[in-house]
């Protein structure tokens, strides 16, 4: 299987929408498909849809739909539907069909990291179509020959069945991250990390503790406090941790006396 994708004929530059990769479906039959598809674009930044030759003509508002794009009715408005992949194909200077290359003959095949990687390199003017085949019956050759190449995720060689939404999910999202992908915010603030000052005065608070209950024998303390110590070292413990252990001395030496 090759990793890089074949050569393409060169790409000019867009000056149409700011998106511009399309996701295809033709024949699709089941209308959740169509509404978790635009969610799975939505998610990784895509809004270009296009559906060739539904099952049903009025798919793009039919309440399961809109239910599985579950906040991605943006993407549906904006769909388009058309008879012929051809029209579908309109505008995309890269076809990549989501189907097994046929025996006789066609384009060659990729995989998502390395194949969608290689393209985004070397070819980033690109205008991309991922074109996906019905629920049933995939993809006819005739489909596959107007690709510029075809793309195989790697999954279970003995189960590899993908919903076509996963599908869509899978490649959108390794598409994403071959365009650069999205930054991941942290949602709590930094760690307030415990100074060794506060450490030390942990330590000797617990020290005082652990005499009072007997467990440390000042006259004899061997190593306990030194190993007590690389725990917390080892530990990294922050602020607030510090102010629960020094807590948790203060209440035994209270209850103590």
């Amino acid at each position: 299987m090759t990793s890089a994708p074949p050569p393409a004929p060169a790409a000019t530059p867009v000056s149409g929408p700011a998106d511009p990769t399309r996701f295809i479906l033709i024949g699709t039959s089941h209308p959740g498909n169509v509404g978790a598809t635009a969610r799975a674009m939505k998610v990784m930044g895509f809004s270009d849809l296009v559906l060739v030759r539904p099952r049903f003509e009025d798919v793009l508002i039919q309440e399961e739909t809109v239910a599985l794009a579950s906040g991605a009715a943006d993407i549906l408005v904006r769909a388009r539907v058309v008879d012929t992949l051809a029209e579908a194909l309109d505008g995309i200077t890269y076809a990549i069909g989501t189907a097994m290359t046929p025996r006789d003959f066609g384009p060659p095949t990729i995989t998502p990291r390395d194949g969608l990687g290689a393209l985004a390199r070397h070819d980033p003017m690109h205008r991309v179509g991922f074109v996906f085949g019905s629920e049933r019956y995939g993809m006819a050759n005739e489909d596959v020959y107007r690709c510029h190449a075809v793309i195989s995720i790697p999954t279970n060689p003995h189960y590899g069945s993908l919903n076509l939404s996963q599908a869509v999910q899978v490649l959108a999202y390794e598409w994403r991250q071959a365009l650069g992908g999205f930054p991941v915010e942290a949602r709590t603030p930094d760690v307030d990390l415990a100074s060794g000052a506060a450490v030390q005065g942990a330590l000797d608070h617990w020290e005082k503790a652990l005499i009072e209950v007997g467990f440390l024998d000042p006259a004899a303390p061997k190593k306990l406090m030194p190993r007590l110590n690389q725990l917390l070292n080892r530990a990294e413990l922050r602020q607030e941790e510090i102010h629960i252990l020094r807590g948790i001395a203060k209440a035994i030496m209270d209850k103590r006396r």
